[in-house]
């Protein structure tokens, strides 16, 4: 439950995020009469996020039992991939959003008849993008967690971001988000990283991967998963009490590239020379 509440409060506050800097430029430009048109855009992209979920969802339910094991390897990896992405992006990303964002609103009103066209779209592609990429990590936990908490918990993280999201809007409310995004990012890697075992070890169910099954260490014995614990762990960070060589493989490799990327980067340096003024004849 606690996996699916952070994702969709992350991604839900994301998207409560963009949509709020929107809606603030609109106020403060004086074009508030807009506003129906960022309505239109976040009910179509949340109408395409819940289409898709159903359909995947759905589609899986026939396949045989090893394509099934496919699909969920195929999902696993697509969502540690989109998870990955997420992370590097906002860190990237979150400093010149708003800078970035009221240029393309500009943009947008400049395009004369069409610009409530494209002020639906740019809502519409924003919203939506963190829809999909909730779409596919709650796909890909439902599967490998089997938890029927976990929809009750993705629930409970959308209605909390969007109780922040209209909070931080409204101005009450001062969170560090900088803080939150990087402490949150930490915790989905863990997450990923889970995940990408999961879906090493959902490519051998399937047939796909046989090489690097020799069992690590057992804790079966010590933490099994029907205890309280070990589904804690399981659903959070993916835990077996008998991973194989290839599972571990894949869980330690992962966080070494991801915290690789995620290494802070030295400012760059502007020699004098840079600065001074060329000498005139």
């Amino acid at each position: 439950m606690l996996v699916p509440f952070l994702i969709m409060l992350r991604e839900g506050l994301e998207a409560a995020l963009i949509v709020g800097i929107i809606a603030s430029y609109l106020r403060q430009t004086g074009r508030g009469a807009w506003m129906p048109a960022v309505w239109i855009g976040i009910f179509l992209a949340a109408a395409l996020a819940l289409l898709l979920g159903a359909g995947l969802q759905f589609a899986s339910a026939e396949f045989p039992q090893r394509q099934q094991e496919l699909f969920e390897a195929v999902v696993g990896f697509l969502a540690v991939g989109v998870l990955t992405w997420m992370v590097l992006w906002m860190r990237r990303a979150a400093r010149g959003m708003r800078h970035e964002l009221n240029q393309a609103l500009d943009q947008a009103f400049r395009a004369g008849r069409r610009h409530t066209y494209a002020l639906i779209a740019m809502v519409f592609l924003a919203v939506a993008r963190e829809g999909l990429e909730s779409i596919f990590f709650l796909l890909a936990v439902f599967q490998q967690s089997r938890n029927a908490h976990a929809p009750l918990g993705a629930l409970l993280g959308l209605g909390v971001a969007v109780v922040l999201g209209l909070a931080l809007y409204r101005g009450s409310l001062r969170l560090p988000l900088g803080h939150f995004f990087r402490a949150t990012g930490l915790f989905i890697l863990l997450v990923a990283a889970g995940l990408f075992a999961g879906s090493v070890r959902a490519l051998h169910e399937a047939g796909l991967w046989n090489h690097a099954q020799q069992v690590v260490f057992d804790l079966s014995d010590l933490l099994p998963l029907d205890t309280p614990l070990g589904s804690l762990f399981s659903g959070i960070f993916g835990y077996q009490p008998a991973p194989t060589v290839s599972e571990v493989t894949a869980y330690v490799g992962y966080l070494l590239i991801a915290l690789w990327l995620l290494r802070p980067r030295p400012a760059s340096r502007v020699t004098p020379a840079a600065h001074a003024r060329p000498e005139r004849a």
